[in-house]
């Protein structure tokens, strides 16, 4: 692999004669160099470039070097730290492997060793950062989601950046659209989840017990307490606390939690000891929040102590292609469940499923997918196995599957040719002309080639890559 000329590498060294004699062995290196002499200064240039590859000395005027290899290791920066240190000892190296140093180097060294170890280091980042981009490129599940549209690719990121803070986040979005698995998969991704999710449904508890379900209470509070009780923010304690639907819990005691929120301490009721909790409050709600605020219904002060991470789920209509991987992930689990012999959707139903609005969002295609499973029997769901309101939309959406005219094209496109093209050029060609008669629509085009959407998306990318060789 060729070390990209815009690899960027950071030394951190103090001695000018050292920087003197890496500036010559580097002289012909493909990368941008930077040379720093201090900690700090080194500090302040990651934290706004972060560079790929790091010669590190760990003898600095003004602190440990380690000190900045820990910072890299503690915040997963995508940098190769090579630790320079004329402080030979075995300890020394351990310590720097454990914070996932790249390579460690004992002064003095030679010019080839730091020329190869560095070469060794960028590669190295260049290829965890080519990693890092398919997995971005490629998330079709994401923890419990299923989605590759940019949308759901947008919510995946925010959930990668917002996991390790313990700073709230606000989820939004219309009901079933996947808030719960939203803030599962914070807790999961954050350094939390070793520890209890709690999680309440501000809307399915008697707002008489909310503030008990929370705070938890002594016996003897209230007619019913024969117990003492521990509330969720116990139970979360060191984890994280879901409020969903947090817009149906009462003026009083949102004053409550936002007491609770500032201080970290809860009574419980009837109680008169108080006790420190540490939670990461994640929140949710299915009504537009702002209004909320202005109807006097949600108390402002709170609103802006939750509102610190926004993260706003898209319905199901604007997720396009996600529509057919979701159904076909209900159709295998409610098929092997139920023992039937269902494995695909007919190229008019999922027209059908892409075009129609799915105003319960993911629970109503789960719901319609389980109706279709249970009432019916077949390998493939055509559209009159399609519950109401979608088996009305049938006569629309239909399609001419054996088009013999497109064969006929097909065939004659092919022997007017008088060279041998590549496969992949052929396929490419097929595939461009079925989108093209679908309109511009990948699903439905997948449909008709009988494959996957994912299957054309990934196509499309080895093309661009076959072209830009």
């Amino acid at each position: 692999m060729k070390i990209n000329s815009q690899m960027t590498v950071l030394i951190v060294e103090d001695s000018p004669t050292l920087v003197v004699a890496y500036q010559e062995y580097l002289r012909n290196e493909p990368c941008k160099v930077t040379y720093l002499q201090t900690g700090q200064e080194a500090l302040k240039h990651i934290k706004k470039h972060v560079p790929n590859a790091i010669l590190l000395d760990l003898g600095l005027p003004d602190m440990d070097g380690m000190e900045i290899l820990k910072y890299i290791n503690e915040h997963q920066l995508p940098c190769s730290v090579v630790v320079v240190t004329a402080q030979g000892s075995v300890n020394i190296a351990v310590e720097a492997m454990r914070n996932q140093a790249f390579d460690f180097v004992e002064k003095p060294f030679d010019g080839q060793r730091i020329i190869v170890t560095l070469n060794n280091a960028l590669k190295n980042q260049q290829l965890k950062n080519k990693l890092e981009l398919y997995k971005k490129i490629d998330r079709f599940k994401y923890f419990d989601f299923i989605g590759a549209s940019p949308p759901m690719q947008a919510v995946y990121q925010m959930i990668d950046n917002a996991a390790s803070s313990k700073a709230t986040v606000f989820i939004t979005g219309e009901s079933g659209t996947g808030k719960e698995l939203c803030a599962e998969a914070i807790h999961k991704r954050s350094p939390r989840n070793n520890k209890p999710f709690v999680a309440l449904n501000c809307a399915a508890i008697p707002k008489d017990l909310m503030e008990s379900q929370i705070f938890g209470h002594v016996k003897g509070a209230f007619t019913g307490a024969i117990n003492d009780q521990e509330g969720a923010a116990v139970q979360a304690d060191g984890g994280t606390l879901f409020l969903d639907e947090i817009g149906d819990m009462s003026l009083d005691l949102q004053s409550k939690l936002l007491r609770f929120i500032q201080t970290s301490t809860i009574q419980k009721i009837g109680g008169n000891k108080s006790r420190k909790v540490d939670v990461r409050f994640i929140c949710a709600t299915n009504r537009d929040p702002i209004l909320e605020v202005q109807e006097k219904r949600f108390r402002e002060d709170l609103y802006y102590r939750l509102h610190v991470i926004p993260i706003a789920l898209p319905p199901l209509r604007e997720r396009g292609d996600d529509i057919l991987l979701i159904a076909r992930e209900f159709l295998g689990k409610y098929a092997k469940e139920e023992n039937k012999l269902f494995i695909n959707f007919t190229a008019e139903t999922e027209v059908i499923l892409l075009n129609y609005d799915w105003p319960g969002n993911i629970r109503q295609l789960q719901n319609i997918v389980r109706n279709v499973v249970v009432l019916n029997n077949g390998k493939h769901v055509i559209p009159e196995m399609l519950p109401e309101p979608l088996n009305k939309l049938s006569k629309k959406y239909k399609i001419p599957i054996g088009n013999s005219k497109l064969v006929s094209s097909a065939t004659s496109t092919f022997s007017r040719r008088k060279n041998i093209q590549p496969l992949w050029q052929v396929e490419k060609e097929a595939i461009q002309h079925a989108i093209a008669l679908c309109d511009g629509s990948v699903s439905k085009a997948a449909g008709l080639l009988e494959v996957s959407p994912s299957t054309l998306y990934r196509k499309c990318q080895s093309w661009e890559k076959k072209e830009v060789k």
